[in-house]
C-alpha cells in the first residue's frame, strides 16, 4: 500500500476487494473531479492481488480503441501477437489459447472516454472470461453498463480534511483560526482543493486608515473657534469704546441755578447750625447747600468708599483642599504589581476562556486598534510566533464559563465584530507563548 492513505479511503479499498471476491467482476468507481479517484485506483492496484497480472491504463480523449486494446493485452500477456482486425474479446480468447496468463486485474482511469464498443467488450469479458478477470473503472458519471456495480466516492469529512493537509503542509495555522476554518468549509472535503492551500494568500490584512483627514478637519475647527473668539472680544471692546465716547460728548445740564433775588434774601442767623433756605429756593438747591455745609462728612464717605474694595472687583478666593489619602501608597504598590503581556496570561487558569479580537504582525497596529475602540481597561496582548514571524494577539476578558463569554461577545461593538472574534482557551494561549521562548 502507498505510504499515506486516509482511513475512509483504506476502508473503501477493502470494500472493493471484497466485492471482487463475492463474484462481481466489473466495478465502476464514481465521483466528481478532485475527490482522489486516481489515487484510490493506484492504491488498489498496488496493494491488492499481488499474484495477478495487472494492467493500468490512463484513458485519454485522443486514445483510439486499438491503442487501448493493445495496452491492456500487452500488460496482461508476454509479447502477444495482436490482430487489429479482431475485437478485444476475440484477441483475448485467442491469446489465452496460446499462453496461460493466469488471473488478471484491469484498472482503467478516466473511463468516460471509452467508446460504446469497448464498454460492451469489457462487460462481455467480465461475464464470460474463461480465466479470472477483474475489471475496475473510474468515471465522473455512470457508464452504459448493465451488470456493473457502481461505488460512489464520498468527500472527506472535516477531521480527515485536516489530517490530509497536515501530511502535505508543515506550517498550518491553529484549528481555531477563522480563515483556516473558512477554507476547510469551502473545500467541502475535496482533496484537490485542500491541497491548493497557500499560506501567504490566507492571511488577514488589517488596513490602517489614513489619519490626515481628521487632523485637517480638527485644525480647521480650531481656527474657526479662534476667529469667533477674536470677533467676540473685538465686538466687546468696540461697544465699551462707543459708550465712553457718547458719555463724554453729552454736556452736563445743571438745574440748580439760583436767582439773584433769592440769594439776596436774608438767611438764617449765624448762630444756627443750619442755614435756612429761602422759601422759593428749589429743593435741589437745598440739597446742594446741605451737602456744602457737610463737606467733612462727604469727604469721609468718599475716602471710605475708596479704601473699601468693591465686591465686583475683588476676586473670590477659593481654598484649595488637598485630599490626603492614607491608602494611596498601597494602591500604587498594587497597581505596580498588575501583570501585563505574556505574564498576565501565564497567571490565568488553564480552563478560562478569552475572546480573541485581532492577530497582527505589527505591534503599533495592535496598540492603535486598542486605543481606537477604547479597550485599554479590558484588553490584553500577548506575543507568539507563527511561520517564523512574531505576532501580537489582542484578547479581552478571562471567563470561567462559556455563558459569560457569550454575553461579552454579544456586547462587543459592531466595529470590533467585523474582524470575526472567536473564543480561545487559556491553555492554548500558553502553548503559543511557549513558542516565543524557544
Amino acid at each position: 500500500m502507498q505510504p499515506q492513505i486516509l482511513p475512509s479511503r483504506a476502508a473503501l479499498v477493502d470494500r472493493i476487494a471484497l466485492q471482487f471476491e463475492y463474484g462481481q467482476n466489473l466495478i465502476v468507481l464514481l465521483g466528481t473531479s478532485g475527490l482522489g479517484k486516481s489515487y484510490l485506483l493506484e492504491t488498489f492496484i498496488t496493494d491488492k492481488y499481488n499474484d495477478f497480472n495487472k494492467a493500468f491504463v490512463q484513458v485519454t480523449a485522443q486514445m483510439t480503441d486499438i491503442q487501448l486494446m493493445s495496452e491492456l493485452l500487452e500488460q496482461s500477456f508476454n509479447a502477444p501477437l495482436i490482430d487489429h482486425s479482431l475485437s478485444l474479446s476475440e484477441n483475448f480468447y485467442q491469446l489465452l489459447q496460446q499462453q496461460a496468463c493466469g488471473p488478471c486485474l484491469w484498472v482503467l482511469d478516466n473511463a468516460r472516454h471509452l467508446s460504446e464498443e469497448l464498454q460492451v467488450e469489457l462487460e462481455l469479458l467480465a461475464k464470460n472470461s474463461p480465466s479470472t478477470l477483474y475489471i475496475m473503472l473510474a468515471a465522473q458519471s455512470k457508464l452504459a453498463f448493465t451488470a456493473a456495480i457502481n461505488i460512489h466516492l464520498e468527500p472527506l469529512n472535516q477531521s480527515e480534511s485536516k489530517q490530509l493537509m497536515r501530511w502535505y503542509f508543515s506550517d498550518l495555522p491553529y484549528d481555531e483560526d477563522p480563515v483556516y476554518q473558512a477554507f476547510i468549509a469551502a473545500a467541502q472535503g475535496n482533496p484537490n482543493l485542500l491541497l491548493s492551500w497557500q499560506a501567504t494568500e490566507h492571511i488577514a490584512d488589517v488596513v490602517v486608515k489614513d489619519k490626515v483627514s481628521w487632523r485637517l478637519h480638527l485644525l480647521i475647527l480650531m481656527l474657526i473657534i479662534l476667529f469667533l473668539i477674536i470677533g467676540l472680544l473685538y465686538k466687546s471692546d468696540m461697544t465699551q469704546w462707543w459708550q465712553q465716547y457718547y458719555q463724554q460728548a453729552e454736556p452736563e445740564v445743571l438745574t440748580t441755578a439760583i436767582s439773584v433775588k433769592q440769594i439776596q434774601q436774608p438767611l438764617a442767623n449765624s448762630d444756627n447750625s443750619v442755614i435756612a433756605a429761602p422759601p422759593n429756593l428749589p429743593a435741589s438747591t437745598v440739597e446742594l447747600q446741605t451737602a456744602h455745609n457737610d463737606v467733612p462728612a462727604i469727604m469721609q464717605s468718599l475716602t471710605a468708599k475708596q479704601t473699601i474694595p468693591s465686591s465686583k472687583n475683588t476676586p473670590s478666593v477659593e481654598p484649595k483642599i488637598l485630599a490626603t489619602q492614607p491608602h494611596s501608597n498601597i494602591s500604587a504598590q498594587v497597581e505596580s504589581k498588575i501583570l501585563t503581556g505574556n505574564a498576565w496570561y501565564l497567571q490565568q487558569p488553564d480552563t478560562n476562556t478569552v475572546i480573541q479580537l485581532l492577530a497582527i504582525t505589527q505591534q503599533q497596529v495592535s496598540a492603535e486598534f486598542i486605543s481606537q475602540h477604547k479597550l485599554q481597561k479590558v484588553a490584553h496582548t500577548y506575543q507568539t510566533k507563527r511561520n517564523n514571524k512574531t505576532w501580537w494577539v489582542v484578547t479581552v476578558g478571562s471567563f470561567t464559563d462559556m455563558n459569560a463569554a457569550k454575553l461579552a461577545m454579544s456586547a462587543l461593538p459592531a466595529e470590533v465584530k467585523i474582524n470575526k472574534p472567536f473564543y480561545k482557551k487559556i491553555s492554548k494561549i500558553k502553548q503559543e507563548i511557549v513558542l516565543v521562548d524557544q
